[in-house]
């Protein structure tokens, strides 16, 4: 039986008798839950041992498993258990923010829930909190980038201009900027700031660690009504934009699954093959993020469309090759 599976069953029982004036009898409970009555009762056990208030009468010849009056009054808990196991995922999800005004309002809402739970809550808790573990590597330290976080955040609430330093990795160069902050995104472990930038004269998007300083002005601007970031975003495969570009790839057999069970980019199209194999099929915003990611699979993936991309995975396949040899 998976722990997760009796965690919610327990916390089933638990809303139930809150709930309930009178009480549940093990058959009603079961009959709720659509399990045995032997696991209703193993699960009755395992409440009481974990400390809460739990007790059975005995009416017309029945036993009626209650909760304490003084346990319900005590026990003011909004969410059901698949609600707080999201919230402890989310927190999981969210531990690569931490050092930011992010995660530091996260933690603050966890505090203020566990303040109104009773002791055997906070156990119980506990216990859901030990069967969810969400790993995010790589992350960056935020805590070094703290200021600029805060500052582009009020920036985009209060719709006013910055003048950012932003260092271009590319280009490898610093240059001055005066930008009309839109949207704080984090994608793939890193935060970006996209807006219209007075320098390139069009919506950019910004590294927030690579901005080398950040000045909010006084000055207003007009978020547009049509700027939508889902659309703005569809195209790209990652976070660069670049003229559409339709591919093609081959993806053997061995890989084919895991290419297949997810949406890698909202254009796609997946055709399988009878020798097991697949042909990935995309519109993307340039060739550069996709590039990667099918070097990635190495000897598994082979561009098929457009030429320019089979040019450019063979030089960077040989460049490798000839670091080895």
């Amino acid at each position: 039986m998976a722990r997760g599976d009796q965690l919610a069953r327990q916390w089933k029982i638990i809303q139930t008798l809150i709930v309930s004036r009178k009480g549940k009898s093990a058959a009603e409970l079961a009959r709720e839950l659509k399990c045995g009555w032997r696991t209703v009762y193993r699960d009755l056990e395992a409440l009481q041992v974990a400390g809460f208030p739990l007790y059975t009468d005995r009416v017309e010849g029945t036993n009626l498993w209650s909760l304490l009056d003084t346990a319900r009054h005590n026990i003011p808990v909004p969410l059901n258990l698949t609600e707080l196991m999201a919230l402890y995922f989310s927190r999981g999800m969210m531990k690569a923010l931490q050092h930011t005004v992010f995660y530091d309002s996260l933690e603050t809402f966890f505090q203020k829930i566990k303040s109104t739970l009773a002791p055997e809550y906070l156990q119980y808790l506990g216990q859901i909190e030990r069967s969810l573990e969400v790993g995010s590597k790589p992350y960056k330290k935020y805590e070094e980038f703290r200021d600029v976080i805060d500052k582009a955040s009020e920036a985009v609430l209060n719709k006013k201009y910055i003048e950012i330093i932003y260092y271009t990795m590319s280009r490898k160069k610093e240059t001055r900027r005066k930008v009309a902050p839109y949207k704080i995104w984090f994608f793939d472990g890193t935060f970006y700031l996209i807006g219209n930038c007075g320098l390139r004269g069009d919506i950019r998007i910004f590294a927030l660690d690579r901005i080398k300083r950040l000045v909010p002005t006084d000055e207003n601007f007009e978020l547009p009504e049509d700027f939508n970031l889902d659309e703005f975003m569809q195209s790209s495969f990652g976070v660069f934009h670049g003229e559409p570009v339709k591919v093609k790839i081959w993806f053997a057999s061995d890989v084919a699954g895991y290419i297949s069970e997810k949406i890698w980019h909202e254009t796609q199209v997946i055709k399988q093959q009878e020798d097991g194999s697949m042909i990935f099929e995309a519109e993307v915003a340039g060739t550069d993020e996709i590039k990667y990611w099918i070097l990635s699979w190495g000897a598994h993936a082979v561009v098929l469309k457009p030429d320019s991309l089979q040019k450019e995975i063979g030089t960077e396949a040989e460049a490798m090759l000839s670091n080895y040899s």
